[in-house]
């Protein structure tokens, strides 16, 4: 029985982006629905993305399709001089393979084509016998004269965390992050392994870093930067008092952003948001089934339009927020770029301390069956905790009071609406 490649239309796959977009499933319930790879729809999601603009652009996809037609050109030119070649190779077969029949002839000028194919792994036939009595060689003949070993054959990738007993594993690990988040891997082996797992620190490690969270505590620096990403120093040190506290006097001086992991019923999902440092205001927010730079992005395209310019946003160095995509925004809008130093969290605390209040207030005791049903919870909660909770640290008024009143110097009254709350 042969092996088939599997080709997906541009209608199908414009339909699994869509389907994406909406945000109401998770990537691995998408997946598992079309039986696909979460990796290909990334990527299908990436590619639609990065073309959108040809919607409303004729020109350039002429100028695109023009370069195309210009490099098939050069490519049949290329191809042509290959034909040349081949064709003496086959007179030259033809001539070595007289006492075989036409159909034998014909397989092995096949192979000698297949040798200038990049796609090797997809032309093998492992039935061995083709159809309409066509001889075929063997599986091993095969490999060997398309140069491919047996471990490369038989290699499927495997998907990282996709199984119900590794949805278990991060939902715990986020539990226990959530609520200790000063633990590094070698505490959380250990409640791990209390609560019946069998893991290892370097499980443990990978998990961490697929859902994108470290301890908050310093750590020295054992990684070398990405030379393709322009490194941004932390500009916070200045805003410390005597106990090493990041102190921001006034509203849109600085913003914190960040992404946690969101955990569901069937699956996880990836919450973004913008906090503003001084009044502890969630400014805008944006809950996605994928975690990539059109996700920080939107976030920050929603803050900027809605509220008055400011004068830093400090993130961590994850790759959506080193991105081109992120930082031309923000050198566009003016605004300066400050960024955790590498391994810690600490250095945007304010953000991390606003995740631990949704996670143990809202997430955890619904628990959310999917996308929807979080970005609906998600999205009261934070009304509530922008209008209607007081703050300590706050002196007991809600971020909205104090935003508004800094901000804009407006005499805003939450009185009414915390009686009614009452």
């Amino acid at each position: 029985m042969s092996r088939k490649r599997k080709t997906y239309t541009a209608d199908f796959k414009s339909k699994i982006v869509l389907e994406i977009l909406e945000g109401e499933k998770t990537l691995n319930e998408i997946a598992s629905k079309y039986e696909l790879l979460p990796k290909n729809i990334q990527n299908w999601k990436r590619q639609f993305l990065d073309n959108a603009s040809l919607a409303f652009d004729k020109s350039a996809v002429v100028k695109e399709y023009k370069e195309e037609i210009e490099k098939m050109q050069k490519q049949n030119n290329e191809l042509a001089k290959k034909v040349g070649t081949l064709t003496i190779e086959k007179d030259w077969l033809e001539g070595k393979l007289k006492s075989l029949d036409s159909s034998l002839k014909l397989t092995h000028l096949v192979l000698i084509f297949l040798r200038l194919s990049s796609n090797k792994k997809e032309m093998i036939d492992d039935g061995g016998q083709a159809n309409n009595d066509k001889i075929n060689p063997s599986l091993n003949g095969q490999l060997e004269l398309l140069s491919i070993s047996k471990t490369a054959y038989y290699y499927k990738p495997v998907v990282p965390f996709s199984s119900d007993k590794d949805m278990k594993l991060l939902n715990s690990i986020d539990k226990i992050y959530t609520k200790c988040p000063y633990y590094g891997t070698r505490r959380i082996v250990q409640v791990l392994k209390r609560l019946g797992f069998n893991v290892g620190r370097k499980l443990v490690k990978s998990a961490m870093e697929f859902m994108g969270i470290v301890a908050l505590y310093p750590k020295p620096k054992t990684t070398i930067a990405n030379k393709e990403h322009k490194k941004h120093p932390y500009l916070l040190e200045e805003f410390k008092n005597d106990k090493k506290q990041v102190v921001i006097e006034k509203p849109n001086q600085v913003w914190s952003a960040d992404i946690t992991y969101i955990k569901l019923e069937k699956g996880f999902a990836y919450l973004s948001a913008i906090i503003d440092w001084h009044t502890k205001k969630i400014l805008s927010w944006k809950l996605s089934n994928t975690m990539d730079v059109s996700l920080t992005t939107s976030v920050l395209n929603e803050a900027l339009s809605l509220y008055e310019k400011l004068d830093i946003v400090n993130t961590d160095q994850g790759s959506q927020y080193t991105a081109k995509e992120h930082i031309d925004i923000l050198v566009k809008n003016d605004i300066s770029i400050s960024m955790d130093a590498k391994g810690r969290s600490i250095d945007n605390i304010v953000i991390e301390r606003f995740w631990r209040s949704l996670k143990y207030e809202d997430v955890y005791p619904n628990s959310y069956k999917n996308i929807k049903e979080a970005r609906r919870g998600i999205d009261e909660y934070i009304k509530i905790y922008n209008g209607e909770r007081l703050h300590s640290a706050l002196n007991y008024k809600t971020p909205d009071e104090i935003y508004y009143q800094g901000a804009n110097n407006k005499s805003y009254n939450a009185r009414e609406m915390l009686l009614e709350v009452a």
